[in-house]
């Protein structure tokens, strides 16, 4: 794996920024020719640095405008219960993230729904259902303060 430099770092931050820019105008922006940003760009892609491309959608246009998080502890802390709920928690649409972590309980999950019925319905029809959930905590957002983080690298 290559180490990026400085120069990778201010494409990253760009892209991060505006993934549909330009080639060209990419270019114009770090200093280098097209043909030199297209070769970096091809390499942190194909290094991984690059996960992906898609656009942000705005939830609550789109009728998902509540904001949850949901605590889950499981009955068991074993290698086999946490692949089993991991194989079935990447199953269900509603969950955005899931995230294993350490502390008081063993996964956190973030959803988005059109409203607490709707929410109420996820958690007795599909979360509970998934293997090893013993205990659930729900978070629901009130404001969105920052949700659109890039990630500091310069």
């Amino acid at each position: 794996m290559h180490e990026i430099d400085k120069i990778d770092r201010r494409i990253l931050n760009i892209l991060q920024a505006d993934g549909r820019i330009t080639n060209l105008e990419l270019a114009d922006r770090i200093g280098l020719s097209p043909t030199a940003t297209s070769e970096r760009l091809r390499r942190l892609l194909k290094e991984g640095y690059v996960s992906g491309f898609g656009a942000r959608l705005d939830p609550h246009k789109l009728g998902f405008g509540l904001l949850v998080f949901i605590e889950v502890m499981l009955d068991k802390t074993t290698p086999e219960v946490f692949d089993k709920f991991a194989a079935a928690v990447k199953q269900a649409s509603a969950v955005l993230e899931c995230h294993m972590v350490a502390g008081g309980f063993d996964y956190l999950v973030k959803t988005r729904f059109e409203d607490m019925n709707a929410y109420r319905s996820f958690l007795g029809q599909v979360l509970w259902t998934l293997p090893g959930v013993k205990e659930t905590r729900t978070y629901a957002v009130m404001e969105e303060i920052k949700n659109d983080g890039p990630l500091p690298l310069v």
